[in-house]
């Protein structure tokens, strides 16, 4: 069997190069570079090398060295084919079996040769395969992966998986990779119960193997970053190929892959696949190479892997010319191009031996892919051969270059020819050499010129000839005479002559005298030109020639001289040319005669070492001078080292003193003159008798080693030696001729060398050398041959049985003494140590035996045994793999499920005792009876590995075990497991079902618990499933569950649909499941209000009053009730964007005609349908336009005189054009002058005035005017008389009225006159009681024509405008009231209800700029998140209801309005949260229904939902003292078990339940049972000297660390307290400053004197605290008022059981654009923060308030609070106006109660810095100047969220029981007042005391960044003052807005007051649920702070004066109280509008 891996493709493809089929060499076979196959196989390889005709091929190792036959190991057939034989791991030589090889084809034509091949063979070797055991979470994906040693990784290759002994297919979940991994998808909870196993095969052995099993081990998800499983590194493919880049990782959250290619995501190509485990690759193309990155991330974070891919093509080479013949001399040049990748390298050979570079041969270019020869030579030509080598790619290609004689020949020529002068002749001559020849052209022996009439070229043909032509345009008669073309090469030349003549008057060029080498020919040519001439005749000495035999005369006129001689031919030639008879032209030439040397023959004779040498080099003739020199082998040869050289005159002589060797050579006497050069060479042989430089001895040779048997000898000539062998270890009686193989060579020096021994080579062997001299000589050694041990039999394999003695035989040979050592594994084996092993061994002559015995064989004898034989010349091996065979080990057992009355068993088999297991056995039995009562089940297949036990007992103990069967025997039982069945699913229904719809979305039911015998368990709960019955449904019922109470049960089913029947059934469900359902029962739900509007609304207009609107019913499942009719609303829009007033119709059809309807104006119609539970949605906005009509009469008309003959009438455009005004038409009429018919005057309608001409003075006219529209004229004007006047006072033509326009526009008051002279125009507004001029500026600009101009109004351009016309004669004037339209007030918006899905709100609107509202926009979103969604409500809505919200969720709200201007600012946004609480988990369930020694099942349904569905259940758990914790992802709807524990171990557990509302936490502790079913104690520390010192010192390191903590805290917190202490003092300076503006009293009139101080503190809000003890007081009907001055605070006062007090709270600013800052809070104590920090902070919650209080208490008693809100201080009777939507009080203790009852509230936050100022604030105050200030409570969290709190409050103050240490900055202050002798009894000062005692704790949350003057602490204060945050003066300016509490004198006091007084305080009736202590007065002196000088910037005016209605609802405005100017002030003081105030409760 033949196992051969090719590392390439494999082309077939057959390369022929030559031109002729006769002689050609080529490749079979390109691409076989590798070989590896099996020892036990051995392998054939053909020879990719061939030839035709047949080429001889060889083998030849990689280095060179030919190789031979090795009998029964290697050997080459006749036919090339190299065969390596099967061996044995002892036999192995890596120089046969790993090595390199190649293989040469030699023919004709070349030799070639093949790529190395790497020839490799694999031996069988053991080794193991392992499959380690992996985790994944659930959901996730794992990866196996096979692990095999490095040593055989190679050729092991994964086959298949198993999973329980079942073959794994690749699809679905499980995937195998193309590296032999597993993959699992989605990896579920089974997964785990599960045992993998992957099965390898060896690619050349044929074995298989099988790994150990691996487990998985599932826990639930967890949120983790991702981790990758499985990934690629650096690959390089072939173009064309496939390739996966694996990528999978773990992770949770889900996780999501990109691919990157180079930096760029992977593009999109058919190509490319994406999937689950990587990145799949076909097609694999260049530009695929790159950096991939795969990217895997999810929530937690990122991973990648990174690899380049590099795309390479195949390497391929080619090399031109294919065949290259060409002449010797020439030079070769042959080109190997390369394709393919870069990186290679290039080599060349010429038949197979590497080419180096020399004087001929050069290799150029950047990878020497060019090779030059230059002057080739016959030794050049043969094949050569480019190889291209890239890392494990080899490719080449070859050519044939064959040399030979390349001396030029002519093959075709030009003939002699006669030619007119001017005709244009061609010369032609052709020839062939190698290399091609290059043509020379000459005339006459001269050079031919070229220029423009000569010209010559040469080009080669396809047949190889080089051919020139000689051009000659216009030939004159010097062109013509003797054309030579010579063809030249660097081999030599040839020529070709004749004759041109070119007709005209013969002539004879001159000659030049020539000279002639005598001995060789010559040739003479006459130069004649010109034609006609009769002939040519040449003379010597007046003879005419030729004369003799050697002269020659051609008809050209050239003479010849062959054998030139010196006396004959020597002299004077005459050439004459007779051209005429009797006329004959002549010209003479000198020959001179040259004589070249002779030199006499002469020889070498025999010559022996050390004999004398002369020879005599003699020149027997030859012009003189001569030069004679010598060489030897052609090297010069200089005279010395024993040789002399004499030179003379003609004669040279070589003398050598003492021959030697080094003597023999060729010798050269080269003599030389003026004529010629000549030599003559002889050789010189030193003869020399053959002798031994080396003997021969002899010598040992290892059996199949190499040896050299030595023998040298010298001589000359090289003596020939033969190399004999005579068999046989006696005496030798005949010697034969050792065969010379390639096992057996004669080295170089002689020596034999035989590469492989063998035992056939003993004997002896005979060196014998001759060489002509002498005699011969030999000499004999002879040869011993030394066996190596071996291994000569030995089992491969075989089995034992454990317990039984087992033996292994070894047998072996060789040299003496054999040593059989014995090995298991690696490990000797020594007898002596291990007594269960026995080694005997035996020598029977020719074999040693060693037998291994085993006593007993055990399990761990199943190894691979080795024997190993050694001897002093070698050692070997043999394997033996033993097998112990034995009964298997009990399967491993685990219960998968246990139900009521059935059981489900998995188990493993570990280990099957090395034999096939047969069959399974289960036994079970109850705990308490013995195992002979047991129940089995037999003979189960070996092929499963799972069971169901069936028909056992509910809530039984039971013990199971197991059996596992093999050939050998039964194993040993499993170990006892003991299991607990399940309680049994109720059998029952619920009973007494009810059902009872509440809303037109839930449904309440009620029933009963089933009947007590049907339980079967203690009722859990209830699953109610409902359904709707209507038409479309589906059918499904949709399940909600309910813990269960009692036996009465209620649940309502809510977010129903609306109006639709529901059937309902109820099931009840214990641990063990759910029972029967109740019989269905049907209700129907309440109608509501239509979800969708009417469809297809049209609108058609019939007239110019009256449109029919039509439209059809809703959908059927939108109408949610029973339809009653429709509503049609409409409303007219007028041109200047104003609304008119909305009205509806109703009717019960779907059609309706709107009569009564204004003329040619806009309508916008909206249709909506109604049930009986109300109005539906409106349908979108319809519009359309009534028809035109007749217009309206001018809505007015004035008419003047403008001189005496004409008047100007003008008029307003009618009220009601009723259309488009097209012209108007002006009526004259004189009722004095008998005219019958007025006149009439048409104008343009954009004319509003018209001059009437041509009339009489003193005449009265009538005057009046009509509209013309498409529909006719209009009803006429008033009629108005005017008489033409001489005198024309001044008059106003315009009209004055009300102009309203949206601000920032520019707006046109027209003021036309007419009057003679012109009048002057002023204008003037009016202010108070005064008339002002107008300034003209930028903003205001009056035009010649009198018309004002402003640019872009504002608000306060509103106004009385007055034009005033005046010249001589009079004036006019008219008054403009300007109405500047803005954008309406922000809404005040609240929370009216909330549910659990949705938020109901409600608003009053705000002021609507004097533009009616279009609409309202209302945003929402989930608190803490910037994703802002979008409602838009109708203008006429005052409610609006949010639906589908999540459960349990805080949203934040805001709401504007808009008009025709534009959107107003946006409300304070609230926030209000939906129904609902985290899980929280029953602690009277039961948490474990079911416990034993590996499983543990849990009881999910003692989760409360908390009112919103429980979304997800983590739970963790591990045993105690671990570190690592298991996660596992639980539905709460079903049971959850914990598998895989350990027996008997106390672990940890901790679950965490989540909904939309939060999560809920519970931990508990639970024991594993014992393996026999029993329980364990309780955790007990390990008693012992070292666990006590452990003890201790994990005691005390956690105390020092503590401590050392604390103490750091403290210094730190201490240090800062400083700070903030110093900060705050820094707040007086600034609180100075800004209070000396606005803390003067209003100036309104009040009825009375004051009979006390009024306090007034301008904080930007402020809230009103009333404690009392009794109750709530109601203070009046729509007021509330209450004196507060210094009586109230006598010693003296009438006790009254109740508090006084003043809370003030700080506001967030709002912004006009966008939710940028978030805004008052309705949940209490969020900090409104920019968005852009929120994004930052995660979901940190801050909560805090800052209120300070000033009270008054007369007993420890609760206290209720009422907050005002909303207020106006009337300016003219002293009441209190309140605007408030809703009012409340209640009391509360609890905190989330507290808060959930605030909907209705408005609420806000403070900053630190609002804190400090509201502080700093109120011990500015006049009235407050001798109070004590307090902290008396306060939570504090800086940026670090650091707590600071200096007590406990025991009391439990609802500011501090809302206060958890989380939500930090909640403040309270008091002040107490001074002691009599500190106050002035002149001043009514108000002083409070303090609410709480001194010795409760407090912290102080206040911070300023301000200047450094700061008052000193008080060092009798008990409450230490932090240091304040800093915070930014911009922030701290702006805080500050108009916003006031006020006591207002004039009210009457409430009841129980002793003492009422006329200070008032407006309370309006918002209440705040809070409940507080009071505490007795401190007696420390008061504290007085001086005053700061008043901003000189501020405005003089009263407060309320510097506060305009229009901003006093704004709660944030940007509006500071500081910038309001004077005027706008004095506007709203005479209109009577009070300051507006507002507070807030913050809890």
């Amino acid at each position: 069997r033949l196992l051969v891996t090719f590392l390439q493709r494999v082309h077939s493809n057959v390369h022929a190069c030559t031109e002729d089929a006769g002689t050609s060499l080529y490749f079979v076979n390109t691409s076989l570079l590798q070989i590896t196959f099996s020892s036990t196989v051995g392998v054939f390889i053909p020879c990719p090398a061939a030839g035709s005709p047949s080429a001889t091929l060889r083998w030849y190792l990689g280095t060179g060295d030919d190789i031979y036959d090795v009998p029964h190991i290697r050997h080459v057939h006749a036919n090339g084919t190299l065969q390596l034989y099967p061996f044995s791991p002892s036999a192995f030589n890596s120089f046969i079996h790993d090595n390199d090889y190649f293989c040469t084809a030699e023919n004709s034509a070349g030799k070639i040769r093949s790529p190395n091949i790497r020839v490799k063979a694999v031996f069988r070797e053991p080794y193991t395969v392992r499959v380690e055991d992996q985790s994944a979470m659930r959901g996730s994906a794992a990866v196996f992966k096979c692990l095999t040693p490095p040593a055989v990784q190679e050729y092991v290759s994964v086959v298949s998986w198993e999973k329980d002994t079942v073959s794994l297919t690749s699809e679905g979940r499980f995937v195998t990779s193309p590296t032999g991994a597993l993959y699992i998808l989605d990896v579920q909870k089974e997964d785990a119960l599960s045992t993998y196993r992957c099965i390898t095969r060896h690619r050349y052995s044929g074995e298989t193997r099988q790994s150990n099993g691996a487990r998985l081990l599932v826990s639930d998800p967890a949120e983790s970053v991702p981790v990758l499983l499985d990934g690629f590194q650096s690959h390089e493919v072939l173009v064309g190929d496939v390739v996966e880049l694996p990528c999978i990782a773990s992770g949770y959250p889900n996780l999501a892959s990109r691919w990157i290619k180079d930096g760029r995501p992977v593009p999109s190509d058919s190509r490319w696949s994406k999937r689950n485990t990587g990145l799949s690759m076909t097609d694999l193309r260049l530009e695929d190479s790159g950096t991939y990155i795969c990217e895997i991330t999810n929530s937690f974070g990122s991973a990648e892997v990174t690899g380049t891919l590099t795309v390479i093509e195949p390497l391929r080479v080619t090399l031109t010319p294919k065949k290259l013949k060409t002449g010797i001399g020439s030079t070769v040049i042959l080109s190997c191009a390369l394709s393919g990748s870069p990186g290679y390298t290039v080599r060349w050979y010429r038949n197979t031996e590497l080419i180096e570079p020399d004087e001929f041969i050069s290799i150029r270019g950047a990878d020497n892919e060019t090779l030059v020869i230059n002057s080739a030579q016959k030794s050049h030509s043969g094949a050569y051969q480019c190889f291209g080598t890239r890392k494990k790619q080899t490719a080449q290609d070859f050519a044939i270059v064959v040399l030979e004689d390349g001396t030029p020949r002519i093959l075709s020529s030009f003939s002699e020819k006669v030619m007119n002068p001017g005709e244009p002749f061609s010369l032609m001559c052709s020839a062939k050499g190698a290399p091609p020849p290059t043509f020379s052209w000459t005339l006459d022996d001269e050079p031919i010129q070229r220029d423009s009439g000569h010209r010559y070229n040469q080009y080669t043909a396809s047949d190889g000839s080089t051919i020139s032509y000689m051009n000659v345009s216009g030939p004159q008669i010097l062109d013509g005479g003797v054309y030579r073309c010579s063809a030249r090469n660097s081999v030599g030349s040839a020529e070709y002559q004749a004759r041109i003549n070119v007709r005209g008057p013969p002539s004879i060029r001159p000659m030049k005298n020539l000279t002639a080498v005598a001995g060789r020919d010559s040739f003479i040519h006459c130069r004649v030109i010109g034609y006609p001439y009769y002939f040519i005749s040449w003379y010597k000495d007046s003879l005419l020639l030729p004369d003799n035999h050697r002269q020659v005369v051609f008809e050209n006129g050239t003479l010849m001289l062959s054998d030139v001689q010196k006396g004959m031919d020597e002299g004077e030639y005459l050439c004459s040319v007779l051209i005429q008879p009797q006329l004959s032209i002549s010209q003479s030439v000198h020959i001179t005669v040259k004589v070249p040397p002779l030199i006499q023959p002469f020889e070498f004779p025999p010559a022996s070492i050390g004999q004398l040498l002369y020879i005599p080099c003699v020149v027997s003739s030859g012009d003189m001078p001569i030069r004679i020199t010598w060489r030897k082998d052609g090297q010069v040869i200089v005279s010395g080292s024993g040789i002399t050289i004499e030179t003379k005159e003609f004669m040279s002589s070589l003398q050598i003193s003492s021959v030697s060797l080094k003597h023999n050579g060729n010798y050269t006497c080269i003599a030389s003159n003026d004529a010629a050069t000549v030599s003559r060479e002889r050789q010189l042989i030193v003869r020399v008798p053959p002798r031994f430089v080396v003997q021969p001895n002899n010598q040992d040779g290892i059996y199949g080693k190499a040896g050299v048997l030595n023998c040298s000898v010298d001589g000359y000539p090289p003596p020939k030696v033969v190399w004999k062998h005579a068999k046989g270890s006696g005496n030798p009686q005949q010697y034969h001729p050792v065969p010379l193989t390639g096992r057996i060579q004669i080295l170089p020096n002689s020596s034999l060398l035989i590469r492989h021994v063998l035992e056939e080579d003993i004997g002896y062997y005979l060196c014998q050398a001759s060489n002509g001299v002498g005699t011969d000589i030999s000499k004999s050694m002879f040869l011993t041959v030394k066996i190596p041990a071996m291994i000569t039999s030995h089992p491969n394999t075989t089995i034992a049985i454990k317990g039984q003695t087992k033996g292994l035989n070894c047998t072996a040979r060789g040299e003496r003494p054999i040593i059989i050592r014995w090995e298991k594994g690696d490990t000797v084996i020594d007898p002596d140590r291990n007594l269960r092993y026995l080694i005997a061994t035996k020598d029977s002559g020719d074999e040693v035996i060693s037998t291994l015995t085993l006593k007993p064989a055990e399990r761990g004898d199943s190894v691979f045994f080795s024997c190993h034989a050694i001897n002093s010349y070698g050692e070997d091996r043999g394997l033996i793999q033993l097998t112990v065979q034995e009964p298997p080990d009990p399967p491993e057992l685990e219960i998968r499920e246990v139900k009521a009355r059935s059981m489900n068993l998995r188990w493993t088999q570990r280990f099957d005792g090395n034999s096939i297991i047969t069959a399974f056995d289960i036994e079970y039995k109850n705990k308490s009876d013995t195992w002979e009562f047991k129940q089995s089940t037999r003979n189960i297949s070996p092929i499963i590995n799972q069971a169901n036990i069936v028909d056992l007992h509910p809530a039984s103990v039971y013990s199971i075990r197991m059996y596992s069967f093999n050939k050998i025997g039964r194993s040993e039982p499993s170990k006892e497991l003991t299991i607990s069945t399940e309680e049994a699913a109720p059998d029952g229904p619920p009973m007494d079902v009810t059902l009872q719809p509440l809303t037109s979305q839930s449904i309440q039911v009620t029933w009963k618990a089933p009947r007590k015998e049907l339980q079967n368990g203690v009722i859990r709960g209830y699953q109610i499933g409902y359904r709707e019955n209507g038409p479309g449904s589906n059918g499904q019922y949709s399940i909600v569950e309910m813990k269960a109470t009692g036996d009465g049960e209620v649940y309502t089913l809510d977010n129903m649909k609306k109006f639709a029947q529901y059937g309902v059934v109820v099931q009840a469900f214990n641990r063990a499941g759910t029972g029967p359902s109740s019989t269905e029962i049907n209700a129907t739900t309440l109608e509501d209000v239509p979800s969708q509007p009417p469809e297809n609304v049209r609108a058609l207009s019939i007239t110019s009053d009256v449109a029919v609107i039509s439209w059809s019913e809703p959908s059927r499942t939108s109408l949610n009730g029973v339809l009653k009719g429709y509503r049609v609303i409409y409303w007219s829009l007028y041109p200047d964007g104003e609304w008119g007033e909305m009205q509806n119709i109703t009717t019960p059809r779907e059609r309706v005609e709107l009569r009564s309807l204004e003329k040619f104006t806009n309508y916008s119609v909206q249709v909506l349908a109604y049930t009986q539970a109300g109005d539906g949605v409106r349908s979108s906005v319809l519009y359309l336009q009534t028809k035109e009509d007749i217009p309206g009469p001018p809505a007015g008309i004035k008419a003047v005189p403008s001189s005496s003959s004409s008047v100007v009438v003008s008029w307003l455009p009618p009220t009601k054009p009723n259309g488009i005004i097209r012209k108007y038409t002006i009526f004259c009429s004189s009722p004095g002058s008998g005219q019958p018919a007025p006149s009439e005057y048409e104008t343009s309608p954009e004319f509003l005035h018209y001059r009437i001409m041509h009339l009489l003075r003193g005449q009265q006219y009538m005057l009046w005017v009509a509209a013309v529209t498409s529909a006719g004229r209009g009803n006429v004007s008033e009629k108005v008389m005017i008489e033409p006047a001489g005198k024309a006072p001044a008059k106003i033509i315009s009209f004055g009225g009300t102009v309203s326009t949206p601000w920032m526009k520019d707006v046109r008051l027209p003021c036309s006159s007419v009057g003679e002279p012109a009048p002057a125009i002023k204008w003037t507004k009016d202010s108070e009681d005064s008339a002002i001029p107008l300034a003209l500026d930028g903003h205001r600009l009056i035009h010649s024509n009198g018309t004002l101009t402003l640019r872009s109004v504002k608000a306060e351009d509103s106004g009385y405008y007055t034009c005033t016309a005046t010249n001589t004669w009079g004036f006019d004037t008219i008054i403009v009231n300007l109405l500047v339209q803005v954008p309406p007030d922000q809404p005040r918006l609240t929370v009216s209800k909330t549910s659990a899905s949705s938020i109901t709100l409600s608003w009053i609107p705000g002021d609507n700029g004097g533009s009616s509202i279009r609409g309202f926009v209302l945003q929402y979103s989930v608190d803490n998140s910037e994703e802002w969604r979008d409602v838009f409500i109708s203008s006429s809505e005052r409610s609006f209801r949010l639906e589908n919200l999540r459960c349990g969720t805080w949203y934040k709200v805001k709401l504007a309005a808009k008009n025709s201007v534009g959107a107003g600012r946006i409300s304070e946004i609230i926030e209000a949260k939906t129904h609902g609480r985290e899980p929280s988990f029953n602690k009277d369930q039961h948490l474990f229904t079911h416990v034993n020694a590996t499983h543990a099942r849990l009881n999910l349904h003692g989760w409360n939902s908390g009112g919103c569905p429980i979304t997800s259940v983590i739970l963790e758990y591990r045993p105690q003292n671990s570190w690592a914790w298991q996660s596992l992802r639980a539905n709460v709807t079903s049971d959850v078990f914990l598998t895989d524990l350990r027996e008997a171990t106390w672990y940890e557990l901790k679950m965490r339940a989540c909904n939309s509302a939060g999560c809920g936490n519970e931990t508990s502790q639970f024991a594993t049972l014992d393996y026999d079913g029993s329980t364990i104690p309780p955790i007990k520390s390990a008693q012992g000297e070292g666990d006590d010192v452990k003890k201790l010192f994990s005691i005390a390191c956690p105390v020092i660390l503590a401590t050392l903590g604390v103490a750091l805290l403290f210094i730190i917190r201490k240090k800062r307290k400083e700070k903030r202490l110093k900060r705050l003092r820094d707040a007086k300076s600034l609180a100075e400053m800004l209070i000396s503006k606005n803390n003067r009293s209003f100036d309104t009139p009040v009825k009375g004197p004051p009979a006390g101080p009024r306090l007034h503190i301008d904080i930007p809000r402020v809230q009103l605290l009333i404690e009392d003890k009794e109750g709530v007081k109601q203070l009046g009907d729509d007021k509330a008022t209450l004196p507060v001055t210094d009586a109230e605070f006598s010693q003296t006062v009438n006790p009254q059981s109740f508090c006084t007090g003043v809370s003030l709270h700080h506001p967030a600013l709002i912004q006009n654009t966008g939710p940028l800052i978030d805004m008052s809070d309705i949940r209490p104590g969020t900090n409104p923060v920019s968005r852009k920090s929120v994004k930052s902070a995660h979901s940190t919650r801050n909560r805090y308030s800052s209120q300070w209080t000033l009270t008054k208490c007369q007993s420890s008693t609760p206290a209720r609070t009422l907050t005002s809100d909303w207020r106006t201080v009337g300016s003219q009777h002293g009441i209190t106006v309140t605007e408030s939507d809703s009012y409340s009080a209640s009391l509360s203790q609890d905190t989330d109660k507290g808060r959930n009852s605030m909907v209705s509230t408005e609420s806000a936050s403070s900053t630190y810095e609002e804190l400090a100022r509201a502080y700093e604030h109120a011990k500015l105050e006049e009235q407050l100047q001798h109070a004590k200030f307090e902290i008396t409570e306060c939570f504090i969290s800086d940026s670090s969220s650091d707590q600071m709190t200096t007590g406990t409050n025991e009391n439990g103050d609802s500011m501090t029981s809302m206060s958890t240490p989380s939500e930090p900055g909640i403040c309270r202050f008091t002040a107490s007042p001074p002691k009599p002798q500190d106050s002035d009894p002149t001043k009514n000062v108000a002083v409070p005391i303090p609410h709480r005692a001194k010795s409760e704790y407090c912290n102080l949350p206040l911070y300023m960044k301000s200047d450094p003057h700061f008052r000193k602490p008080d060092p009798h204060d008990s409450c230490p003052v932090v240091p304040p945050r800093e915070a930014s003066m911009r922030n701290l300016t702006r805080s500050y807005h108009s916003r006031h509490l006020t006591l207002e004198p004039g009210a009457k006091p409430p009841p129980g007051l002793a003492h009422p007084t006329p200070s008032s305080v407006n309370l309006p009736q918002r209440t705040l649920m809070m409940a507080g202590a009071s505490a007795s007065a401190p007696s420390a002196p008061a504290a007085t702070a001086p005053s700061a000088p008043a901003d000189p910037t501020a405005s003089a005016g009263p407060v309320e004066n510097r506060l305009p209605t229009q901003h006093s609802k704004m709660g944030g405005s940007r509006d500071s109280l500081l910038e309001m100017s004077s005027s706008g002030a004095a506007r709203a003081q005479k209109q009577g509008a009070g300051a507006y105030s507002k507070s807030y409760t913050l809890v």
